[in-house]
């Protein structure tokens, strides 16, 4: 079993102000690149469940290839900042992206 954590040379995630945070997954190589983005495992449908929102709420899903990079953009589940907030930075949201299991 091959996770994206296994190929993939940055998962992160960081700030996108106050009412968003954003991923971004960055591959090494174009041959990792092309095998997660042809592989078509990460997508909407996958996303929404890991982050237990709807489809349609995901902001950016896309991909940069200059860049071999794929950016997910998300609403935060609550203002940052705000009481019952729990990471200001939005540094600890990647995690999820780290398990996916790539075919």
């Amino acid at each position: 079993m091959t996770y994206l954590k296994d190929i993939a040379k940055i998962i992160r995630s960081k700030n996108a102000g106050p009412f968003e945070v954003t991923m971004d997954i960055i591959f090494q190589n174009e041959e990792d690149y092309r095998r997660v983005l042809d592989s078509g495992v990460i997508n909407r449908e996958l996303v929404s469940k890991l982050y237990h929102i709807d489809p349609g709420k995901i902001i950016t899903l896309s991909s940069f290839d200059a860049a071999r990079a794929i950016k997910i953009t998300l609403p935060r589940p609550r203002k940052q900042g705000s009481i019952g907030e729990t990471d200001m930075h939005a540094a600890q949201q990647h995690v999820p992206l780290m398990l996916i299991e790539l075919p």
